[in-house]
């Protein structure tokens, strides 16, 4: 397949609520989305990069110059076998991992259309349905958190995760282990606490958790080694795995006995796809993390989720959770009793609706081959 043009939108999405971690709250998303063109088809992705360079170092305004002038250019007119030959042709651009994913992930999903294969079997999947948990952020009040659980067990999700910061911890767990002494419960806490804190973190193992996410610094694995020795909860790691090499590494020192693999943050599928056989290889289960995606977005999580290794539930939950109108259709769903099927169809097995698309953008740049 030759890449013939790369097309940047930026759309904006209101977000149904505000969604609150540690680094703050956000009424709106802007999202970079990302289309691969050859021979009439067309593949797409997005950039998970958020508003700030909180979560990670990029951020949607690294992402579109970073794309537009390394990493789409010498993608552009080469005839690629498949998809993961885009990483060769990338690979002396250091970092820039969310910019890269979504380039090589558009065009995965382009091979997927172009030889009409599901992508979810492109990617060796072996799961028809995925289980879904559901992540929550801090709310304004301790009541307004446990409505919010509420609804979603109601709705079926499998899995629970709240995010927790210093003051907003100990007291909203107490609160929801006494209503809920039984569900499946884990905590995110987006790099909000440090090693001198550990009698307080020794607190969240009489909750007894799933997991904790990400407890420590974002760059950091030898000191959640020291934190998980003293921990009966275990810790997952998250921003800490930028591909397989931190994942070995994190395994090899028992800094976590959980990862989370975001196919955003690893760089891409290629990427993804080696951070799952470094876990499966040591019998380690993996998830898929959510950021807050549009409907583009969350379909790759589908098809990635599907891995055999994914043993636990994501954060790939249902579209009207976040938008009151999702970019593709049919939107994403959640059974009753808590499970996304994957369809047995070419692609991700969903339309995307260009014509909102084109009603959300708020500015475009097609690159094309020379």
């Amino acid at each position: 397949m030759k890449i013939e043009a790369i097309t940047l939108r930026e759309i904006q999405m209101p977000l149904v609520h505000f969604f609150e971690t540690s680094f703050g709250r956000i009424y709106t998303r802007r999202i970079l989305l990302i289309t691969a063109h050859s021979q009439g088809v067309q593949g797409w992705a997005e950039c998970v990069a958020g508003e700030d360079p909180f979560y990670s170092d990029e951020w949607i305004d690294s992402a579109w110059p970073t794309i537009t002038q390394y990493i789409a250019p010498p993608v552009l007119g080469q005839e690629l076998a498949q998809a993961r030959d885009v990483v060769p042709l990338v690979a002396k651009v250091r970092g820039h991992r969310m910019a890269k994913a979504a380039v090589e992930n558009a065009i995965w999903d382009l091979e997927a259309r172009l030889t009409q294969q599901p992508l979810w079997k492109m990617l060796g999947g072996t799961r028809t349905r995925i289980a879904c948990g559901v992540s929550i952020g801090i709310q304004d009040s301790h009541q307004q958190l446990l409505q919010k659980i509420e609804t979603e067990l109601a709705a079926g999700y499998q899995r629970i995760k709240v995010k927790v910061k210093p003051g907003w911890d100990i007291n909203v767990l107490e609160k929801i282990r006494s209503r809920w002494p039984d569900i499946l419960l884990s905590v995110d806490a987006n790099s909000a606490y440090r090693l001198d804190q550990l009698e307080h973190l020794r607190l969240f193992d009489q909750f007894h958790l799933l997991m904790i996410e990400q407890p420590l610094w974002y760059d950091d694995i030898y000191n959640h080694a020291r934190l998980q020795k003293e921990l009966k909860t275990s810790i997952c790691l998250d921003e800490s795995i930028r591909q397989a090499r931190d994942a070995a590494f994190a395994l090899d020192v028992d800094a976590c006995r959980i990862i989370n693999i975001k196919v955003g943050r690893v760089g891409g599928f290629t990427q993804a796809l080696a951070v799952h056989q470094v876990c499966r290889q040591r019998n380690i289960p993996v998830w898929c993390g959510g950021m807050l995606e549009s409907g583009v977005g969350r379909v790759h999580n589908i098809a990635l989720s599907s891995l055999p290794g994914f043993q636990l539930p994501g954060d790939v939950s249902a579209s009207q959770r976040y938008w009151k109108e999702d970019i593709i259709e049919p939107e994403v769903t959640v059974s009753a009793d808590g499970f996304i099927p994957i369809a047995d169809v070419p692609g991700t097995g969903y339309r995307v609706r260009e014509d909102l698309i084109e009603k959300l953008t708020v500015r475009q740049q097609t690159i094309r081959a020379a």
